[in-house]
């Protein structure tokens, strides 16, 4: 290109480019103030339902939307009143719903981390609701009329339950192993297998716990074996504890050697030591009633005469957010007595789901029927093959052009549960018709009820393990919207094709 020309593309260059400037600025001012919309009559109804300030700060968003998109050239004309209204009701919706929402649960992980871990029961719904509806006697002796202790309303009930002398409860079993750890070895060595160095969910590890309680940590044995006289070898006079962590959340196998928890208490008390044992998960029955080999269980951590146990109560338990600590009653008073203990502690709604999950333990025979997770776990496949047909009757039924298939499959415990035990379960399978896998996830996700499923093999899988019958109306409305959805969304695509420039 010669100077002439470049001179003339510059021209023709800065011609065009002060005309886009000067179509911009005129469609900015043609945009309406937010005073002006705030009396438009459908905004006007709006504010029967919708606090102002949301409203207002919703309209700004949805103008400073339409202001980018004019200034990037991607506007040429003047935006339509109702175009800013749509934008902003969608941002309004956006503020004001709960962040918290309800979520069907269709991957078949039983205690799904993002997705809350264990479901409640009845009985602790229920007593949620009556409790949180005015007040409650949480610290308040109704009997002397004096004050009370929180931990009371469960104490009595762990103690009866698992066979301990005492207990108390803290916001999450992290704290209940920083607590015992600060309380009963601040200064002071804890001797912990080196295969039992678990890192949790949120980088949550044990060394780094430990050294922020002021214990150190005294490794024995190697990654994959630790014998008992490794344990017996690392004590000196700075020791105060030998510890026992569950790998609740990864297993160790082939060439491997563990201690079991009987002999390692025994070997603490022989030396005048404290044995705890850290057991994660928290199943409070016989595992082997669900099937669950090798899951130790807190009541057999009791008997083995452990002095603490501490395990969560969101997990296989099936209640709510806590860590438990049962034990003896002079080390369960140290650790109630502590400074630090109030940090911890747990509110009027904790306790009240805690306590009506713990009595449903009373009653034996029926207490997996009662506890969600229990009886997910329980649920057997001829169970699930039979809700599985009903829910893909109803998929179909509403989606004639898409194919539902019922397929066997397996599901896991989640939450740091069970992580080898492959659970056999039972899913509708459906792979959308003309439509990306991705892009329907993704919409399901994002629908009035959200559904998480899990795909595989290109196909979205609906597992029978989580999802309740009272879910199946809301999951079939779902994946009607968005099936709907992309469906619009291509068409919306396929219209906006544009033709090459020649």
């Amino acid at each position: 290109m010669n100077l002439f020309e470049e001179t003339r593309a510059k021209a023709f260059y800065d011609i065009v480019t002060d005309t886009m400037k000067a179509n911009n600025k005129k469609l900015l001012r043609q945009l309406p103030s937010v005073s002006s919309l705030l009396e438009h009559e459908e905004v006007v109804e709006w504010l029967n339902e919708f606090p102002r300030p949301a409203i207002v700060a919703s309209l700004k968003e949805a103008l400073e939307g339409f202001r980018a998109s004019i200034l990037e050239g991607e506007i040429e004309s003047e935006v339509e009143v109702e175009d800013i209204l749509d934008s902003a009701e969608a941002e309004l919706e956006r503020r004001t719903e709960p962040s918290l929402r309800n979520v069907i649960n269709a991957t078949g992980i039983i205690l799904h981390t993002g997705l809350g871990r264990a479901p409640l029961c009845d009985a602790a719904i229920e007593a949620i609701v009556e409790g949180a509806s005015g007040y409650c006697n949480l610290e308040y002796d109704l009997t002397t009329g004096s004050r009370g202790k929180r931990q009371d309303h469960v104490a009595e009930l762990l103690a009866e339950i698992t066979g301990a002398e005492a207990a108390t409860v803290v916001n999450n079993n992290a704290a209940a192993t920083y607590l015992i750890l600060q309380v009963l070895a601040a200064g002071k060595e804890v001797v912990v297998s080196r295969g039992q160095l678990v890192e949790i969910g949120g980088s949550f590890r044990l060394p780094d716990i430990m050294s922020a309680s002021g214990a150190m940590l005294r490794e024995v044995g190697t990654t994959n074996r630790t014998r008992l006289r490794d344990y017996e070898q690392a004590i000196n006079d700075r020791t105060a504890i030998l510890m026992l962590a569950h790998p609740s959340n990864f297993r160790t196998v082939g060439f491997t050697e563990s201690v079991p928890l009987g002999p390692m208490v025994e070997l603490a008390h022989e030396y005048n030591l404290l044995a705890v044992h850290d057991l994660g998960s928290g199943v409070m029955i016989d595992p082997s009633e669900l099937g669950m080999g090798g899951e130790p269980d807190v009541l057999s951590s009791v008997a083995s005469d452990a002095d603490l146990t501490c395990f969560s109560g969101d997990k296989l338990l099936g209640g709510p957010q806590c860590g438990v600590i049962v034990g003896t009653a002079e080390l369960v008073e140290k650790i109630n007595q502590s400074p630090l203990a109030r940090t911890y502690r747990v509110g009027k709604l904790t306790l009240l789901a805690l306590e009506a999950t713990l009595r449903a333990y009373l009653d034996g025979e029926h207490v997996i029927e009662q506890i969600p997770t229990l009886s997910m776990i329980d649920a057997s496949t001829d169970k699930l093959a039979e809700r599985a047909a009903k829910l893909s009757e109803q998929l179909m039924a509403e989606l004639p052009k898409e194919r539902f298939y019922v397929c066997s499959d397996v599901s896991f415990a989640g939450g740091g549960s069970m992580p080898d035990q492959e659970i056999p379960t039972v899913v509708v399978q459906w792979q959308p018709a003309g439509c990306s896998t991705d892009e329907v996830v993704s919409a399901l996700r994002e629908a009035e009820v959200p559904v998480v499923a899990r795909v595989r093999d290109d196909a979205i899988c609906f597992d029978l393990r989580t999802i309740r019958e009272s879910d199946f109306e809301g999951l079939v409305t779902s994946v009607m919207d968005a099936v709907m959805e992309v469906g619009e969304e291509d068409e919306e695509d396929s219209n906006d094709l544009s033709l090459p420039v020649v």
